[in-house]
């Protein structure tokens, strides 16, 4: 299974990152879509790099000289929603040598190959990032274009401000009409929050909601440097330092949000993942997807 700090080597290419990642994972996000009976179709669209020859419809071929390929849709659907927390505290990179590695990185690449599996299932999926106070919203679509505008987007992200709001966000959720799957990414060091309300009030809705909780190593086990001080990224005004007389107060403030949060989250049958972005990335992966029910 490839490490993280092998991934980083292709940073700069989510493609990539996600061939490596997928390479090997059998499973998807839910049930395979149905074939056969129940399939209507409903429209042409020019074929793209990456879609199946066995969906190009040959007869407009030679009609047309020109590759289309079947659309599909079905009575019901389950839109994928990606949502990434990219505010300033998912900038904090890994204090364990590996060059490269943030929270952000991490969260953004885990959530691109959520992205690639649900082109592969053949569904519809969207993107929400929340930075800088403010909400960027990708509408939910299928196909290899959509794979490539939500790939920009996740690439452009950038971890900067606060969490937005939660008029906001409420504001900016036009999806919550229709069933659906969230995949949240983030650190989840504000909770409460605005975020935490909109999740919350998803699953109450019963949308299918599966948080991930990224740390990194040193903030999972307190292992700062000695006599360093840290300035949190979202409050000038926040500073610690970490000193032996203060690492206990640091770590038991840590335990104790924490365990708000994910009680939380089990009262709202909401399953959460911790993980540290040191682990490697497929492993994760696979443990989100198995929280699902789809070892």
């Amino acid at each position: 299974m490839l490490s993280t700090s092998a991934l980083l080597a292709h940073t700069n290419d989510l493609n990539l990152i996600i061939r490596h990642v997928l390479a090997g994972l059998g499973h998807g996000i839910h049930a395979g879509r149905e074939r056969g009976a129940g399939v209507e179709f409903s429209e042409y669209r020019a074929y793209a790099p990456g879609d199946e020859w066995r969906r190009v419809d040959w007869k407009l071929l030679a009609r047309a000289d020109r590759y289309y390929v079947r659309e599909a849709e079905r009575d019901s659907h389950v839109a994928v929603w990606l949502w990434l927390d990219a505010t300033a505290s998912m900038a904090e990179p890994s204090r364990s040598g590996v060059a490269g590695l943030d929270k952000l990185w991490y969260a953004r690449t885990i959530l691109a190959c959520i992205a690639a599996i649900a082109q592969r299932q053949g569904d519809a999926f969207g993107l929400v990032i929340c930075s800088g106070e403010r909400v960027q919203f990708t509408p939910a679509a299928r196909g290899p274009r959509q794979m490539q505008r939500v790939l920009a987007q996740l690439q452009r992200a950038q971890a900067g401000g606060t969490l937005p709001n939660s008029e906001t966000l409420r504001a900016s959720m036009p999806f919550v009409r229709a069933p659906s799957l969230v995949f949240a990414a983030s650190d989840f060091l504000d909770w409460p929050s605005g975020q935490a309300e909109a999740l919350l009030r998803l699953r109450r809705m019963r949308h299918d909601v599966r948080l991930l909780c990224l740390q990194t190593r040193a903030e999972c086990d307190a292992s700062f440097a000695p006599e360093t001080t840290y300035r949190d990224p979202e409050n000038p005004d926040g500073v610690f330092r970490f000193a032996p007389d203060t690492v206990g107060v640091y770590r038991k403030n840590r335990d104790e949000h924490f365990a708000r949060m994910l009680a939380q989250c089990r009262s709202n049958d909401i399953p959460a993942l911790a993980a540290c972005i040191e682990e490697p990335l497929p492993a994760v992966l696979r443990a989100w997807l198995r929280q699902g029910g789809h070892a």
